[in-house]
């Protein structure tokens, strides 16, 4: 991945969209490719025809996902959809807006809260339970996860070393990422890079979810 590495950040400030532009930046070239677009108020990308899903994150901003029919879906921060295959597919915003786009291929495995068209909320696919860590897989195969995590006040994962590259999303409340012996404070709206092989452990600050996307090739 093209993130920086060890440092809170956020995809939103390094993305800001330019006035009158649409920007694309590829951040992830794997099979299931990773891209950040960012969307000038009333700029669009014209539907085309696609035969893998794309699992969008919106970071910021506002999103209408349409095709050849009109709307499929609007979205607003926090949002995500995963578009149908082989039906023009475009992105319009009427804000200034960035989103993440995941490249999902048909044969991925997909936890069946991904309907194709269908906009949910990220953070709500888990609950918080008390005293513990709910976990669920949103899409994976043998090269990449897509993981969204809640962790109750006081509960954390030990330290490890991550077996791929993995960015974080965080997504409600507030954690602290240690990585490589340094601690990290992080809330929503942030992001988080850790490298294949780096020491890293999560602590929740109160009540913390966060989404992570693990990659191996």
């Amino acid at each position: 991945m093209k993130q920086k590495v060890g440092e809170v950040f956020s995809i939103f400030r390094e993305h800001a969209p330019v006035s009158g532009c649409t920007v694309s930046d590829m951040i992830y070239d794997g099979e299931n490719s990773v891209t950040v677009f960012s969307l000038a108020a009333g700029t669009d990308i014209s539907a085309e025809l696609y035969s893998y899903h794309k699992l969008i994150y919106v970071q910021e901003g506002r999103l209408e996902v349409y095709g050849a029919d009109g709307v499929i879906g609007r979205l607003e921060t926090g949002d995500m959809i995963l578009t149908p295959v082989r039906t023009p597919v475009g992105m319009r915003s009427d804000e200034a807006s960035v989103y993440t786009e995941i490249a999902v291929r048909r044969e991925d495995k997909m936890n069946e809260v991904l309907k194709p068209g269908e906009v949910f909320k990220l953070a709500e696919c888990v609950p918080y339970q008390e005293g513990r860590i709910v976990n669920m897989d949103i899409v994976h195969n043998d090269k990449m996860k897509f993981v969204v995590m809640a962790f109750d006040e006081g509960t954390g994962l030990s330290e490890h070393a991550a077996p791929g590259d993995a960015l974080i999303f965080a997504l409600d409340g507030k954690g602290i990422i240690r990585y490589e012996g340094v601690d990290h404070p992080i809330q929503a709206g942030e992001n988080f890079r850790f490298a294949s092989g780096g020491m890293h452990a999560v602590k929740a600050d109160g009540r913390f979810k966060m989404a992570l996307l693990l990659t191996l090739e």
